[in-house]
């Protein structure tokens, strides 16, 4: 495995296909081999059994490179992509029986889907997943239904794009209430044009590639402070997690520079050390000097986060499926002069405006004997806290 920074891949020797990309926030490639895929369902399979209890919309690369399903039911969400005409691998965990189901669960629904769209924080005084005066604990975790179970109108198709809108109400843990505007747009790319911009050569690779562009805008007639909680665009993509599954998050770090608060591995108790490796440098890994990275292990068997502060983060993350060989990159947009992003840690906080500008999320009970949400694993990265005057925009 070579691990290249802001741009660029982490690429198989001789193949690699699958490719995606959602940005801002993110922007994702999968690229894969052109492996067995008999553990994975087909493209095909996956969007019949979605057309049988949904909705969903099948676009297309203008290259013909590949294809995503997108259900507007679910907020726009890419459910799942592949390359080429649609026979090949499914590279999206989708939950099929939540799919069919119509009774809705408590806490979240987990649909699935490669990029979905959230809003931050989760956790803290700003929360919008907490009531006002509730513990944070899972018991009273609630997504709220705007960005969990109600639909986003479609505004626009094309054989290649998507947009979407929706205006809603939240109201944070601290009492404050938005009115916020939302507009979505899911383009699938052309592939050759995707790799050359990420730096990769397009030798020898299959690419699936697609970019979700994410607006908020304040609908209210009071200006969002901080001094009463921001929101943030937060994108996640779920992927079929795998023993054999590694995140990789390159770091802005050297390796003798400490983590220290630049990366948060404590979400739900602090991350094991066999599941989560720093990295440095040298032949075995390609980065540029004064570099480092983080691999986590993406099993699905152990609820776990970690979380990189902007500080420490380059733009760029991604996963390696050695079973399948696929690999997938996401991409999101980094504004280098921005520092305050919501900290979605759960419970009391020092600093709100000291969280994450990525996360991985690797699936697992939620308590001993219990049953994980997917199980999956999620690549997910985070929009710059909105401080916005009414009618302005993120």
């Amino acid at each position: 495995m070579t691990v290249a920074t802001a741009g660029a891949a982490i690429l198989p020797p001789m193949h690699a296909q699958p490719r995606r990309r959602p940005v801002v926030p993110a922007a994702l490639l999968a690229l894969s081999a052109l492996a067995s895929c008999a553990s994975r369902p087909s493209f095909h399979e996956d969007l019949a059994s979605l057309r049988q209890h949904r909705e969903t919309l099948v676009l297309t690369a203008p290259d013909g490179s590949g294809k995503v399903a997108v259900v507007p039911e679910f907020q726009g969400r890419v459910m799942t992509s592949t390359i080429g005409d649609g026979n090949g691998m499914s590279h999206g965990f989708l939950k099929h029986d939540r799919i069919a189901a119509r009774d809705l669960l408590p806490g979240m629904n987990p649909y699935g889907g490669e990029d979905r769209f959230w809003l931050g924080p989760e956790g803290g005084p700003f929360s919008l997943f907490f009531a006002p005066g509730k513990e944070q604990v899972i018991a009273n975790w609630q997504t709220p239904a705007p960005i969990d179970s109600e639909p986003f109108a479609l505004a626009g198709l094309t054989g290649s794009s998507a947009r979407f809108t929706r205006r809603a109400q939240f109201t944070n843990a601290s009492g404050t209430r938005f009115d916020v505007g939302i507009e979505r747009e899911v383009v699938v790319l052309d592939a050759t044009a995707t790799l050359v911009e990420l730096g990769a050569a397009p030798d020898e690779l299959q690419v699936v590639a697609f970019e979700s562009r994410n607006t908020v805008t304040n609908r209210g007639d009071e200006a969002w402070r901080k001094r009463s909680g921001l929101l943030s665009i937060w994108v996640l993509g779920m992927f079929p997690p795998g023993d054999s599954t590694t995140v990789v998050v390159p770091l802005a770090l050297a390796g003798d520079q400490p983590l220290g608060s630049l990366v948060n591995d404590s979400y739900f108790g602090k991350v094991p050390g066999d599941r989560l490796l720093r990295v440095l440098a040298g032949p075995a890994l390609d980065l540029p000097a004064r570099r480092s990275a983080l691999l986590f292990r993406a099993d699905g068997q152990l609820r776990s986060k970690i979380g990189v502060r902007p500080e420490a983060a380059l733009g760029v993350m991604g996963s390696w499926d050695a079973d399948h060989e696929v690999l997938t990159i996401v991409t999101h947009t980094l504004p280098p002069q921005a520092r305050d992003y919501v900290n979605s840690t759960w419970g009391a906080q020092e600093h709100p405006y000291g969280g994450d500008a990525l996360n991985s999320y690797n699936d697992g009970p939620t308590v001993p004997g219990g049953a994980p949400f997917g199980p999956f694993y999620e690549l997910e990265s985070s929009s710059p806290a909105a401080e916005l005057a009414p009618g302005e925009s993120l």
